[in-house]
């Protein structure tokens, strides 16, 4: 507990005007003092004792030797000054600037006490070489109520100077901490922005791609059976391309009007509903099983139907499959997904670009903390496994 090097280099400044006061009225006061000898004694003492004054902030940051040597040396001037010049009020200044100084240099430490005992004591050894033994007494008296003033005195403004630089330094941390947090603040809205503008990508896919893929997919089917004379069957496709594309204008618009909070069914009941639309469309029978499963977050919900839809989906347009499967199940760390099929496969590795369907998955899964792994070898079919931790 130090003051602050302002502070003390003013206590230096106000410190050196007193003590060249001292010996100017030391000079006027003793003219036995004014002789060349006496003089330049009296001179030289006053010079090291304010030139040692003013090496203050160098020994308090130096060793403990170096504070000792400091406290030593100081109380030797002090003392051979007020033998030259014996005067109580000199005594006085003299002393009590020390024992002021060395509370501040060592703080509340045994140092300190014993320094302030040691200028103490030099201080009634001056006073019993000016005064008579009682008088000296009488002087102690006062030097020592005095001297625990000017200790108590110090010490308050010791915790007052670092007070103010606690409060300085913590003001610097929060202004500092007000600059990361805006800084942050600026990234978060990045990330926000960027995470929205990723969320609509994918719900545009989920409604608008994969509903006019469906679509396109049974069109195609009408097409084919319009070619080979089965009008009735191309009007039963074209019927439920109808359906369907009313069903994407809705989803469409829901997502539009509100992409954070989806109204999901029953998962049970939306899975067999998109795969029923996935055998309609395609003619590709998909096998569905599920466990008995635990009551879920709107958010694991809406990523298994859609990792689902959009999977089934890249089925009927890629795999070439002749079957596919679609099992749900819990395990010990919390739900498994997986999507089979018998199809030509592909290469997880080299996904032609202008492709978001997996990546889209890949995204939807992250965000609930799942992992997802594709196994296809090409012309043996693929699996795409989702494994989604406990909710």
């Amino acid at each position: 507990m130090r003051p602050a090097a302002n502070d003390t280099r003013l206590f230096i400044i106000f410190l050196t005007f007193i003590m060249v006061i001292v010996y100017a009225v030391a000079l006027y006061l003793f003219e036995n003092l004014r002789q060349p000898i006496p003089l330049a004694a009296l001179t030289i003492l006053f010079v090291a004792h304010i030139g040692l004054h003013w090496q203050i902030e160098r020994v308090a940051t130096g060793s403990l030797r170096q504070e000792i040597a400091y406290v030593a040396i100081q109380g030797l001037l002090a003392y051979s000054i007020n033998s030259l010049a014996p005067n109580e009020a000199f005594l006085f200044t003299v002393y009590m600037a020390l024992i002021g100084e060395a509370v501040g240099m060592f703080g509340l430490r045994r140092a300190a006490l014993l320094a302030s005992l040691y200028y103490t004591a030099l201080a009634a050894l001056n006073l019993l070489n000016t005064l008579a033994f009682i008088e000296a007494g009488w002087w102690l008296l006062g030097v020592i109520p005095t001297a625990l003033f000017t200790v108590i005195y110090v010490l308050l403004y010791l915790r007052q100077t670092q007070a103010r630089e606690e409060a300085q330094s913590l003001a610097a941390e929060l202004e500092s901490a007000n600059r990361q947090l805006a800084e942050y603040a600026a990234q978060v809205e990045d990330l926000t922005i960027a995470n929205e503008r990723q969320r609509m990508a994918r719900e545009l896919h989920d409604t608008l791609s994969q509903g006019l893929a469906g679509i396109i997919l049974q069109l195609e089917a009408a097409e084919a059976h319009l070619a080979s004379q089965r009008a009735e069957k191309a009007r039963d496709i074209l019927t439920n391309a109808k359906k369907q594309a009313r069903t994407t204008l809705a989803e469409a618009r829901a997502a539009i009007d509100d992409l954070r909070n989806p109204v999901l069914e029953n998962l049970d009941s939306a899975l067999r509903r998109e795969i029923s639309r996935f055998e309609a469309a395609t003619g590709i029978p998909c096998r569905y099983q599920s466990d008995s499963l635990p009551p879920l977050p709107a958010p694991v919900t809406e990523t298994i139907l859609r990792a689902v839809a959009e999977a089934i989906t890249n089925i009927a347009r890629h795999a070439r499959a002749s079957q596919a499967t679609v099992t749900l199940t819990t395990t010990s760390t919390g739900l498994r997904l997986e999507i089979h099929d018998d199809g030509q496969g592909f290469d997880p590795a080299s996904i032609p670009s202008g492709h978001y369907g997996l990546l889209g998955i890949r995204e939807r899964i992250r965000l609930i903390g799942g992992t997802v792994t594709i196994q296809s070898v090409p012309q043996n079919g693929a699996t795409l496994t989702i494994d989604i931790p406990q909710p």
